[in-house]
């Protein structure tokens, strides 16, 4: 591994000091892990999962170093195509502490997100670490939200963000978010964001969830059970009294690719054939056309969601369809709900909440399968007609 370090000139008032800034290596392990242990009583970093992250291509290991010892480390993970970067971890040693070792860390894992294309950079911190807060604040974050119940303690976690743009993209609409509970929901997770942004009374839960999966599916995977697809969505939400539209660019059937099972090809028709009559029936505009970004950006700007199909194989290497909620842009991104929370990832629902994602890579993404399937349910209040 080609190390990266900066060496950095501090005083502390007595004597000046020498900062190093690395990259982490495997031999630093057992020293971050004694660090981890001297500052942290609960929510530890274990051994092995600093061993992930310095072999993992989406997290930076950042080490401080004061006089040629180990003075903190900082750890920023990043989620491919999406804008946010997070900050994981940051510690400072006891010793090094007053020496400004957890500025230049941050400031070294902001310069990290920045390489890598990030927009914003977030991180979780305790109510009562007024410190750690006021660096951030220092720093130029702003808090934007809590998680409740959050650490091992059980302890609240303030959640901080901070653009990494001189003009930082706005986002005007506020949508809650909803993370799926399974692997398979993730249909049923934008419906239930998406009534939430259209104003409907919403419960979110996962009886309501799993209620909208069985109401909307027609997929059969190679193992287990199957998501959504387009006209399903879009006459489950008709029902519930929004005004839907569907934009698929395939005539259908949908999603057989892969599925073997003549009688599960069969099922999948057959209940695709049901939905489509449903759709005539309840008034429900099919475009056998894909969605374009013009027609989105006018469907989002008057208060419309859309939820879209996007490639799971290209966002975390899957063979299955995904889809995400959108619902809101501007001239470079489109802000979105990425409902599917990875935690062997390390994720948490903050990363995947209010994404900025850059128009070309949005355009790159919507879209599935050998086939090419683009797909997408426009909705908003029926008042709107």
């Amino acid at each position: 591994m080609s190390i990266a370090m900066t060496s950095i000139q501090a005083s502390s008032g007595r004597e000046p000091s020498a900062i190093s800034l690395r990259l982490a290596e495997p031999s630093d392990i057992p020293v971050l892990v004694a660090l981890e242990n001297a500052v942290f009583e609960t929510d530890r970093i274990s051994a092995r999962s600093f061993k992930d992250f310095l072999r993992s291509d989406s997290a930076v290991v950042k080490v401080a170093e004061l006089n040629g010892r180990v003075a903190g480390y900082g750890i920023v993970l990043f989620r491919r195509t999406t804008s946010v970067a997070r900050v994981y971890s940051i510690a400072v040693a006891p010793f090094a502490r007053g020496r400004k070792i957890g500025e230049h860390l941050m400031r070294a894992l902001e310069a990290c997100a920045t390489e890598r294309d990030a927009l914003f950079m977030r991180l979780e911190v305790r109510p009562d670490n007024h410190a750690a807060i006021a660096l951030y604040q220092r720093l130029g974050y702003r808090a934007f939200g809590r998680f409740l119940d959050y650490y091992g303690d059980h302890s609240d976690a303030l959640r901080f963000e901070k653009s990494l743009l001189s003009h930082a993209p706005t986002i005007v609409r506020q949508v809650p978010y909803y993370p799926q509970s399974t692997d398979f929901t993730c249909g049923p997770a934008a419906m239930m964001m998406a009534l939430a942004g259209a104003g409907a009374p919403v419960e979110f839960s996962k009886r309501f969830e799993i209620g909208l999966w069985r109401q909307s599916t027609t997929i059969f995977m190679t193992s287990g059970p199957g998501g959504c697809e387009p006209l399903g969505m879009a006459v489950t939400l008709a029902c519930m009294g929004l005004k839907t539209a569907v934009y698929v660019s395939n005539t259908g059937p949908l999603f057989l690719d892969g599925v073997r099972s003549q009688w599960k090809r069969d099922v999948m028709i057959t209940v695709q054939e049901e939905f489509q009559e449903q759709a005539r029936a309840l008034g429900v505009p099919v475009h056998y056309r894909p969605l374009s970004m013009t027609e989105l950006r006018e469907a989002l700007k008057r208060g419309a969601c859309v939820i879209v199909l996007v490639s799971a194989y290209r966002m975390y290497h899957e063979r299955s369809p995904h889809w995400i909620l959108a619902y809101d842009c501007d001239d470079s991104y489109v802000f979105a709900h990425d409902p599917w929370v990875d935690p062997e990832s390390y994720e948490i629902p903050a990363s995947k909440a209010a994404v900025a994602i850059p128009v070309k890579e949005f355009e790159r993404m919507s879209v599935y399968g050998k086939s090419r399937l683009r797909a997408a349910v426009i909705v908003e209040p029926v008042e709107h007609r």
